[in-house]
């Protein structure tokens, strides 16, 4: 057997969701993130985009019926400014879920709802410390 493949950080998620529009101005609003891409239409004939920084994309679809149930139970951003999550996401009216700060042994954590009901993970350190 070779050598395994090192994966340093997640690349992208690619995800259905309810509206472009309101999920591009949700995360912008919450995290800065930027259209990278308009791939409207794109290869399926669904409005598309590519949003978000440097170092994490999202790849949205747009369907307008979808629901969250059956996929991805949730994906984690690691948070550099984390003491101030919870101030940001009271700000914007932002769903924090679990009663609000988790602690883990190696750090904390905050889960939020988007716009077409994902569940993301905020977390202090990359990977949970560990």
């Amino acid at each position: 057997m070779g050598d395994q493949l090192k994966v340093s950080s997640m690349d992208h998620v690619n995800m259905k969701v309810k509206s472009l529009d309101g999920t591009i101005k949700f995360y912008g609003d919450l995290f800065g993130f930027q259209v990278r891409k308009d791939e409207n239409p794109n290869k399926t004939g669904s409005p598309s985009k590519i949003i978000g920084n440097d170092t994490v994309k999202l790849c949205l679809y747009e369907h307008p019926t979808m629901t969250p149930e059956g996929g991805i139970a949730h994906f984690g951003l690691h948070i550099e400014n984390f003491d101030d999550v919870m101030d940001r996401c009271r700000e914007l009216g932002v769903e924090v879920l679990y009663d609000g700060l988790i602690e883990f042994e190696g750090s904390r954590s905050v889960y939020i709802k988007d716009p077409s009901g994902y569940e993301v993970e905020l977390t202090e350190k990359q990977g949970g410390g560990l």
